[in-house]
This record gives C-alpha cells, structure tokens and sequence, in this order.
C-alpha cells in the first residue's frame, strides 16, 4: 500500500514537472541562451499575477538584443498589468534608439498609458508627417478663404509639414489644433496685405508670417514648413459689401421718404376736416342772419329809410323771439339804436 501511494506521489510531481517544463522550460531556456536572465520560478510567478510570460520573454530578449539593457522585468509586467502596449512601447524606443532620438521608459510607458501611440509619434518624428489645410472631407475639395485690404477675396490650400514633439506629447494639443492655427494664421496673413497682387506675387509671404508666430507652441509637434498648394483669386467681397451697403442706404431713404409722405397725408387729412369743420360753422353763422333780420324787423328797428325824428336811443336784445319768445343759443346777444340816436351821437 505504501508503494501505491509513492508510485501516485511521484506520478502526480512528474506530472507537474512535466507541465511547468513543458510551459516555462523552453522560455526560461530562451531567456537563458539570449543573455536576458530570467528565472524560472518569476516565470511561474508571472502566471500567478495574471500576466503572460510569453510576452514579457519576448519583449525582454528583443529590448536586449537591440541594446536597451536597463528596462528591468518588474517595468514590463508592471506595464502589462497597468494596460499598456509593452510591445509597441519597445519598438518605440528601439526606433528612438537607431535615430538618436531621446525616449526612455518612463516616458514612453506614460505616452502609452495616455492613450497616444508611442511607435506612430516615433515614426512621425523620424518621419515627417504632412497635413492638408485644411483637411478634405469625402473628397470635397475645400480652401481657406483671406480678404486682402483691397476687398479682394483669396482661396488658399496648403501643406503643413510637421514632426512629433516628443516633449510636448503628453498634455500637447493635437493634430486639429495645428490645423486650426495654421489657418487662421494663412487668412490673417492674406488680410494684413494690401492688395491681393502681394499674395499672388510671392505666396511664401504668407508662409513666413505664419511660422514668425510660433503656431506650434504647446502642442505635440514642431512644424517643419508651411508651403502654398495653390492659391486662387475669389470673390470681389469689397465690392459685395459696397453694394450691400448702398441697397441698404437706399431701403432706409425710401422708409424715411415713406415716413414723410405719411405724415403730410396725415397733416393733409387734419386740415380737410378743419375745413369741413369751418365751413360747417360758417354755414350755421349764415343760418342766424335771416332770424337776426326777422327779430330786428319785429322790433321796428328795420324801415326803408333812416328815421331822422327820434331822439331817444332804444336798446334792443335780440337774443330774445318776440314771437316765441326763444331764439336759438347759438345766436349772439346783439344790441343795435336807433338811427336818431346813431345821428345825434354823431
């Protein structure tokens, strides 16, 4: 019985030896013949922490043969724990390495955890880059739009050539940004000349104002050049604006004019009804005169001849109807002598 159980132990501890050898064996022996010095039992540790052996001996012997020595095997599963790329991130640095570029691992490491892609921004760096501006969406063909002091609009495509900073391209501003500045720089450069001719007879004018501002400040690359594609006259917007302004003049005298005519037809109409109104009085004054006639008539004051004979003054009040004893109130309290009285005043 004892035997079987030895025969079971030794069974079972071959078979994990056999597992460990067949697993990590051949990549401590990898690690071991490439001079990288991994052992055995970090090999197993890996596996217990959740990170791929595989990877970290694979990344660990290309860092070594490609000179990177210092990057220590705690970094990279530190790294490949945190979420990072360790395999881009070496090749990011051993491209670094071959152009004399300065990039440790710290660095590289944090690029990478931010979420940029450390190989392209090397590649970019060894490699200049060249960005449209602006950009071209689905095909369309579009350009910046600068007014010249002449009123003279310009269309203007051009080619931005820039490299990677790699200092900058952690908390950089990115790619839009740079295409931003460039082209308010290229319309606010076309708005500074005079005429439209001093564009069109040396576009690198444009180009020399535009990198004289430093554009590419606080942002994850350096721009190399600024070159004009092509540059077009446009629209004549001085003109534009000119018109557009007199159409507007020329609106305003017409409702000022329109103002005017409304008020004199305004003024008009008062004064036809004043005169309705004074012709209407007139009328009603023309309307006492017979029934101041009749009361003078009634009174004895109105004879065919003047009465020479009469000395005393009579006083006469024809606001009273000596027939009906009414007169109408809107005739006037008259008072009128007799022609002897008139003569013996005079």
């Amino acid at each position: 019985m004892n035997n079987f159980w030895f025969l079971v132990i030794a069974a079972a501890v071959a078979g994990v030896l056999f597992f460990v050898g067949m697993r990590y064996f051949s990549l401590w022996l990898q690690a071991y013949v490439t001079g990288t010095r991994i052992r055995l039992l970090s090999l197993i540790m890996m596996s217990l922490r959740k990170v791929d052996p595989r990877v970290i001996v694979q990344v660990k012997i290309m860092a070594f043969q490609a000179g990177l020595s210092d990057i220590s095997t705690d970094a990279l599963e530190a790294q490949y724990l945190a979420g990072g790329d360790v395999r881009r991130i070496t090749l990011a640095l051993i491209a670094a390495q071959r152009a004399q570029i300065e990039l440790d691992w710290d660095t590289a490491a944090a690029i990478d955890l931010a979420g940029r892609d450390i190989l392209e921004a090397v590649r970019v760096s060894v490699n200049p880059k060249v960005i449209y501006c602006p950009q071209e969406i689905a095909g369309v063909r579009s350009t910046l739009d600068g007014v010249s002091k002449d009123g003279i609009q310009l269309n203007v495509r051009a080619l931005v050539t820039v490299r990677t900073n790699l200092s900058q391209l952690i908390g950089g501003a990115a790619e839009a940004t740079v295409i931003a500045r460039v082209g308010e720089g290229i319309v606010s450069a076309i708005g500074a000349c005079d005429s439209y001719h001093e564009a069109l007879a040396d576009p690198t004018l444009i180009s020399r104002k535009v990198i004289a501002k430093g554009l590419d400040s606080q942002t994850s690359f350096r721009i190399i050049s600024i070159d004009i594609a092509s540059i077009e006259v446009g629209r004549n917007i001085g003109a534009q604006l000119r018109i557009t302004q007199a159409n507007a003049d020329v609106n305003i005298a017409r409702a000022e004019a329109e103002g005017r005519r409304a008020m004199a037809v305004a003024r008009e109409q008062e004064m036809v009804a004043q005169t309705q109104e004074n012709q209407a009085l007139v009328v009603l004054a023309e309307a006492q005169i017979p029934l101041a006639m009749a009361d003078t008539f009634r009174a004895g004051l109105l004879y065919s001849k003047p009465l020479q004979e009469r000395g005393r003054t009579q006083k006469v009040d024809l606001t009273k109807d000596t027939k009906q004893d009414r007169r109408s109130s809107f005739a006037p309290a008259l008072q009128y002598n007799s022609f002897r009285n008139q003569k013996n005043i005079g």
